[in-house]
């Protein structure tokens, strides 16, 4: 069933929550996350593995800049079991600075692993998992009052993210973890004096990676500036084993005791996401991220350039590779529903110039529109409230009985604006969806005549990839990664949209 979703005005909202209960494990794990909180099937998810391929080095990216997180021993600060991981409360004076907007610290909490298995870092590496990982979450509070009112904004949340590994006896880790036998049933909160918190951090803070990402728990908004620091922290054995079993996820009076450990969510899908790094020694083959004016031009031009000319002039570069990444299809398991997208069925939509039925929206020619969803992304700050986007989805979804849809919708709606936003910010590479939503407005016959121009932009590229592997000296193109081709490479011309995901535990 073909469903029109009527385009959202975000407004702000204060935080709603169905209070649902959920788990990482069991009949309200991870698999069912998406029905009692649709954003978690939705894009922009995370955790991710920072794979080599989705690098780019931006040599603009600042050192990260923490202020008054040396706290006075005479403040306390509340530690607390919620059954999900342990919290410490931050004080809102801690905040980031070197942000484009003041993010204020409201708390830090823990992924680990078990007795058993000694790794549970939410990120990975390469495929690389830690031991561990904190999460410092900061809000933005130049333009909310509190955590609540941010954390379904777009622009809500900044959270640092540290890498744990086992080694060398941590003090500063044990100023908190001393009390946690204070806390080992859910609910149980109490005092403990504050003390220096950047200690919890490694000692450079200039080496990082930044995307953007969501809640890595429910409800999984995608509301999320992630910054995670490349080198790890150490902790003693004898410190993880003190997190890793010691702790309930139950509560006290329970009969059935369930402990508290591999409170980690699996990896994501990238969604077109890149990941900005401020280093590059150490990494080989790591480009340069294109700048913001390139990008914007590229936008420029599909709202009202010549399409024709965006391959010609070079800019295809910063437009959808027609060749998938090398082993998601190995990675992720499709739906029933989900297909490839032939370049025959591609020409036959662009010549509609529709969005294909299954993305939840329809176009119509020659009828007058007010100004498109996405003019506000290159000038205004126009803002994006999670919460009523849900409430005005599952509104239309109920008038055509599809409340079965909700994650498909949700993740339809939400999806180009957030690749857009990210793209802009150099975090994404320009997805064909969003694409589409860019030039609906525009003619058939320019439409079509994109699509065969990005063909043959991409054949050449195919054609100098095939040519830097017989010759490794050739010099490749500064600011774009290599494309990879496959053995049949007329497959390479087969547009590959993004994929709802069904996970396999």
């Amino acid at each position: 069933m073909t469903i029109t979703l009527l385009f959202i005005i975000f407004i702000a909202c204060p935080l709603a929550s169905t209070g649902a209960k959920w788990t990482y494990n069991g009949p309200d794990g991870e698999h069912d996350w998406s029905s009692k909180y649709p954003f978690c099937g939705g894009a922009f998810q995370s955790p991710i593995d920072f794979q080599t391929q989705l690098l780019r080095y931006d040599p603009t990216l600042p050192p990260i800049q923490v202020q008054n997180y040396n706290l006075s021993t005479n403040e306390q600060l509340t530690l607390g079991n919620n059954g999900h991981s342990v919290l410490l409360s931050l004080p809102s004076n801690m905040y980031i600075s070197s942000l484009p907007h003041r993010y204020s610290a409201a708390q830090l909490h823990f992924h680990w692993g078990s007795s058993s298995l000694l790794t549970g870092s939410e990120h990975t590496v390469n495929g690389n998992r830690f031991a561990g990982e904190m999460h410092v979450v900061h809000f933005n509070s130049d333009k909310y009052p509190n955590i609540s009112m941010a954390v379904d904004k777009h622009d809500g949340l900044a959270v640092l993210g540290v890498f744990i590994e086992i080694g060398e006896f941590n003090p500063a880790f044990d100023k908190f973890f001393k009390y946690i036998n204070g806390i080992k049933y859910r609910d149980q909160k109490i005092q403990v004096p504050a003390f220096n918190v950047r200690a919890l951090l490694p000692a450079r803070l200039d080496e990082y990676y930044r995307y953007d990402g969501s809640l890595t728990t429910p409800p999984c908004y995608p509301s999320v500036l992630w910054t995670v620091f490349r080198k790890p922290v150490t902790i003693s054995r004898k410190q993880f084993l003190a997190l890793a079993t010691a702790l309930y996820a139950s509560y006290a009076q329970d009969s059935a005791i369930v402990p508290l450990h591999g409170n980690y969510r699996k990896l994501q899908l990238t969604d077109s996401r890149v990941v900005l790094v401020s280093f590059k020694d150490g990494l080989h083959s790591i480009f340069s991220v294109a700048s913001p004016f390139q990008r914007k031009q590229v936008i420029q031009k599909l709202l009202v350039g010549d399409l024709a000319d965006l391959a010609d002039e070079g800019l295809y570069q910063l437009l959808p590779k027609l060749s998938p990444q090398p082993g998601v299809d190995k990675k992720w398991k499709k739906t029933k529903n989900q297909g490839q997208w032939s370049q025959a069925t591609q020409k036959h939509q662009w010549s509609n110039n529709k969005v294909p039925s299954n993305t939840g929206y329809s176009s119509s020619i020659g009828k007058k529109k007010p100004t498109p969803w996405y003019m506000g992304a290159l000038g205004t700050d126009k803002g994006m409230c999670f919460v009523s986007l849900e409430e005005n989805v599952i509104h239309q979804l109920e008038r055509y009985h599809a409340k079965g849809l909700m994650v498909e919708a949700l993740r339809e709606v939400v999806f180009p604006d957030l690749n857009l936003r990210s793209y802009l910010n150099c975090r994404s590479d320009l997805d064909l969806q969003t694409i589409r939503q860019l030039i609906k407005e525009r003619s058939r016959d320019e439409a079509v005549e994109l699509e065969q121009s990005l063909t043959k932009a991409m054949l050449r590229q195919i054609r100098r990839q095939i040519k830097r592997h017989r010759n490794p000296n050739m010099e490749t193109t500064t600011g774009h990664s290599q494309a990879t081709f496959p053995k049949d490479y007329n497959s390479a011309l087969t547009y590959h949209r993004p994929q709802r995901v069904e996970w396999e535990d």
